[in-house]
């Protein structure tokens, strides 16, 4: 077997035994380990230094040492998918095109939210969109309301695709969206509709509410037909 056929495999199946077991419990020593999996001490180093990166792995040295089984964080499964877009390019517009769609999705699903603290914050935040007259008012809006629908939805997945694809389309040089240069009333009076469906607890109006004041939008900017709204992304 080729070595990084091997290493692959290796590290395969020892991530299988981390998940296996609770976190923070002992994996086994390098030796115990190398034995068990059939495997080198050196191929097994190799092994351990991706499951560390990867935040699944942690190397315990002296008295009790060993390999313990460990769990990444939010912020380590970002910054790994994130080099992963990076590593595997993706234009612009593709992330453009991908946000739109989180964001019909997370919308949606937010409308059936029905924890009451999250839903008065939602009103509240609804009531400040008269006030949003800059397009400095509008980025403090949109990311307030991204916050808000990832606490009424609770998806942790959902929301880090959303983080990743959100943070590595706004690292990309592009064309602005127009939203008050020209279009700042209908910014707002789509932003009041897709609210007013999540608070009358309306999936399905939600959705067709993203599609138009959102979804639409991004689609007709991606083809090149205008800029409109403006939506999230």
């Amino acid at each position: 077997m080729k070595k990084a056929n091997l290493i692959v495999r290796t590290t395969a199946v020892l991530r299988e035994r981390i998940f296996a077991v609770a976190e923070g419990e002992r994996i086994g020593s390098l030796h115990e380990l190398a034995r068990s999996l059939e495997v080198g001490i050196v191929t097994l180093q190799q092994v351990a230094r991706v499951l560390e990166h990867e935040g699944v792995l942690e190397v315990r040295r002296g008295p009790g040492g060993g390999y313990y089984g460990a769990r990444p964080d939010a912020a380590s499964l970002e910054r790994g998918l994130h080099a992963y877009m990076r590593m595997n390019p993706a234009s612009y517009e593709e992330a453009l095109d991908v946000t739109s769609l989180l964001f019909n999705e997370l919308a949606t699903a937010a409308a059936r939210c029905t924890e009451p603290r999250l839903r008065a914050q939602l009103s509240v935040l609804a009531e400040r969109l008269p006030e949003c007259s800059t397009m400095s008012d509008c980025g403090r809006f949109e990311v307030e309301f991204q916050e808000l629908l990832f606490r009424m939805v609770r998806r942790p997945l959902f929301e880090m695709l959303t983080r990743v694809t959100l943070q590595y389309s706004t690292g990309h040089a592009a064309p602005q969206i127009s939203v008050f240069d020209e279009d700042g009333p209908s910014w707002r009076d789509g932003r009041k509709r897709i609210i007013a469906a999540i608070l009358a607890n309306d999936a399905e109006l939600t959705r067709f509410e993203a599609n138009r004041q959102n979804r639409a939008v991004i689609i007709a900017y991606l083809n090149g037909r205008g800029s409109g709204a403006g939506g999230i992304g």
